[in-house]
């Protein structure tokens, strides 16, 4: 006879062994989402997206039903917006993307940071969607779907080109108040070495052999008369001889 309890003991410890590896999978997966929604964003909010919802769906003003209808032209504008910002989003997902895993493969990093970065591609390529999905929705201009991301990028580029002027138009006044600074130091600092040369110049010069400190010799010779002086004394004992 087959023995069943000796063959039910086998499957009762795989039933067991295969729950608990279950039970574990599972409270993992939710509590690494959990962590994951915890993490902190990659990005800020995204202003130009909450605008142009915001302009989508205006509530109607008190005591009246219907809401304000808003223009087209300003629609657009709003989502071009939104697109622009996506596309300066996409760029700095793309800049970083290799230097964050290499940065992880060397360990780095942590694994939370690019769970972060993970979830924030995610959300971009979501978001796009939308952007697509707002255009063949609401209809505001045809076979805008094919050029919005391109006018985008050139709005970006533009913004980037325009930042960069401000900054060296910025830079240059700097530049200049620095030069006036130093260029009035410099001034200041050669009028004062040209009245200290001036005042120098202007002292009284000493003529040699006037100053009180002459040697004793020099007037025991003036005092005597000098060389002529002792020629007509040896003319004088000549004669008397």
């Amino acid at each position: 006879m087959v023995d069943w309890i000796g063959l039910s003991i086998p499957f009762a410890y795989l039933g067991i062994l295969v729950g608990s590896l279950a039970t574990f999978s599972s409270l993992y997966r939710k509590r690494k989402a959990a962590k994951s929604l915890s993490l902190e964003p990659w990005f800020g909010p995204h202003l130009p997206r909450d605008i142009y919802l915001s302009l989508l769906h205006l509530e109607p003003e008190p005591g009246k039903e219907k809401s304000p209808t808003v223009p087209d032209g300003i629609l657009k504008a709003a989502l071009l917006h939104r697109a622009s910002e996506d596309i300066k989003r996409i760029l700095e997902i793309r800049n970083a993307k290799q230097a964050l895993s290499s940065l992880l493969q060397r360990g780095s990093v942590g694994d939370d940071l690019w769970q972060r970065f993970l979830r924030a591609e995610k959300e971009i390529e979501a978001e796009l969607r939308d952007v697509v999905e707002e255009l063949q929705a609401n209809a505001l201009q045809p076979n805008w779907g094919q050029t919005i991301f391109q006018s985008a990028n050139e709005i970006h580029h533009n913004a980037i080109l325009r930042e960069k002027i401000r900054s060296i138009q910025a830079r240059g006044k700097r530049d200049r108040e620095w030069w006036h600074q130093e260029k009035a130091t410099i001034q200041s600092n050669f009028m004062k070495e040209l009245g200290d040369d001036e005042k120098e110049n202007a002292k009284p010069a000493t003529v040699p052999g006037t100053d009180k400190g002459g040697s004793d010799e020099d007037a025991v010779i003036v005092e005597g008369g000098g060389p002529a002086a002792l020629g007509s004394s040896r003319k004088k004992r000549k004669g008397k001889k």
